[in-house]
């Protein structure tokens, strides 16, 4: 299976984050705990250098919690600030704002020396699509003030928010890169719904992740769904159908509608805390 998907407004979209990387204090980008490194868009460094940074860990409840704490130190390690949440519980917003000033405290300082007080500092939100920034947004603001909606491509165009005295934010457009140099980096934006379903092969999709739940998280699959297991994983996908009365006319087992409902068990959590990818493999 080869993975692609780039629209148009892609483009556009890279080419305001530049035109208005000038105004910027710092650039706070989202990645998905489950794929901290293949949900991160290589772009970003480039756009971002010179620029206070900070990795929100987004969807960390989805994730295994021991990976979470790993995924944070590999962060900070390089230089980032960085926070493990989920998005939709505002629970964890104050510790957010925090972060952002210590992110930001150089610029700070630097603006007091020059006698500049009270400018707020002004942030970038950054993603790949589907990776939660307009909820993350909504949340620290307390309002529903950017746009969400949990496929791909919601935001199209920017949008300043302004938190409070301290911090204005900039809302992007969820951007991919023109090409995936590693098939596997495409195949766990994939599994995690970064790319349209329509443009994928459910099926081929399904039975990579069950690939990968065999053998990183065995049992998981037999245990959810109540089925024996079986070494051929089309079988495995079968089993799954006839556990989920996914069949269609002559009591045929329907794969794809299986397939569908596998890809949305993992990608809501229903199978559970999984981890997709480790720093070892970096």
């Amino acid at each position: 299976m080869h993975f692609q998907w780039y629209p148009g407004h892609m483009t556009k979209a890279k080419r305001m984050m530049q035109e208005n990387m000038k105004l910027i204090d710092l650039v706070i980008e989202l990645v998905d705990a489950r794929i901290p490194v293949s949900s991160r868009n290589p772009d970003i460094d480039e756009l971002g250098k010179n620029k206070a940074r900070m990795i929100i860990l987004n969807k960390a409840d989805l994730a295994e919690e021991r990976w979470n704490d790993v995924w944070t130190e590999y962060f900070r390690q390089k230089g980032y600030e960085v926070v493990t949440m989920n998005s939709r519980n505002s629970g964890k917003m104050k510790s957010v704002h925090g972060v952002i000033q210590k992110a930001c405290k150089e610029k700070i300082e630097r603006d007091r020396k020059r006698g500049i007080l009270n400018r707020p500092v002004r942030a970038m939100v950054v993603g790949i699509p589907n990776v939660g920034k307009s909820t993350f947004i909504n949340s620290l603001a307390g309002k529903a003030c950017a746009k969400t909606g949990n496929k791909p491509g919601v935001t199209k165009g920017k949008q300043w928010i302004r938190l409070n005295k301290q911090v204005e934010l900039l809302d992007t457009p969820g951007i991919l890169w023109p090409k995936f140099e590693d098939q596997e980096v495409g195949l766990r934006l994939a599994f995690v719904g970064s790319m349209k379903d329509e443009i994928l092969q459910t099926e081929e999709l399904a039975i990579e992740l069950m690939r990968f739940l065999n053998q990183d998280y065995p049992g998981v699959l037999e245990e959810k769904y109540e089925i024996a297991g079986a070494e051929d994983l089309y079988t495995l996908l079968e089993q799954v159908a006839e556990s989920r009365n996914c069949l269609v006319k002559g009591n045929q087992y329907d794969t794809e509608k299986a397939a569908l409902l596998l890809l949305d068990d993992f990608r809501s959590g229903k199978l559970g805390r999984i981890t997709l990818e480790y720093p070892e493999e970096v």
